[in-house]
């Protein structure tokens, strides 16, 4: 599936984040982003090796994931074909988040210092969007927008656009394709067999 350079732009500008104000004080998306960021970037300062990376991965994740709201990213990314998983849900759902877990985390492996910018913060009752630009060495940006929804008090992202193409958007054409002439059975292995790929 060709995203990973989706996931990783993506995982970049989240890791990008700035904030001087503590967890407890963070209350729109733009804030409660930038608090998550703070402390990946936190943990990242601190290694000198790619063997440091691999012993916080546990931590990383802790950190990073429960900013995301993947359950809401699956659903989106199986569209219509969600309504025919008939008592599937769960199998699906665990297929997908080991296959997105296992994307950011290599997205955040690769991580080099890229720089950020970010700009506007629109709120719409319970959905948010924040707009970021992520800027290579050579100054040349791409413009990323967290599409975001409020869950029992926090914003959690449920779409990520890069460059004007949307990672769920991006995931649905995917899985759509595959399930015109395969089950969906063979779609979950298939997200399994990508994550462990990633993850070897």
């Amino acid at each position: 599936m060709p995203i990973n350079r989706y996931m990783k732009l993506a995982l970049l500008a989240l890791m990008l984040w700035q904030i001087a104000a503590p967890v407890a004080a963070a209350e729109t998306p733009k804030q409660q982003l930038q608090a998550t960021m703070e402390r990946v970037m936190a943990v990242t300062r601190t290694f000198r090796s790619a063997s440091d990376f691999e012993n916080n991965k546990a931590r990383l994740k802790q950190i990073i994931f429960p900013r995301f709201d993947f359950s809401e990213m699956a659903r989106r990314s199986l569209g219509s074909y969600w309504s025919g998983l008939q008592g599937k849900e769960k199998e699906f759902l665990a297929a997908f988040v080991q296959f997105a877990e296992a994307s950011y985390m290599n997205a955040l492996g690769s991580y080099r210092g890229e720089k950020m910018v970010y700009g506007r913060e629109q709120i719409d009752n319970n959905f948010a969007e924040v707009d970021t630009e992520v800027l290579n060495s050579r100054g040349d940006g791409t413009p990323i927008t967290y599409k975001l929804h409020l869950v029992r008090g926090q914003w959690k992202v449920y779409d990520v656009i890069i460059d004007q193409i949307s990672l769920v958007s991006n995931y649905r054409s995917q899985f759509s394709r595959i399930l015109q002439t395969a089950s969906m059975d063979e779609l979950m292995r298939r997200l399994r067999e990508k994550a462990s790929a990633q993850t070897s």
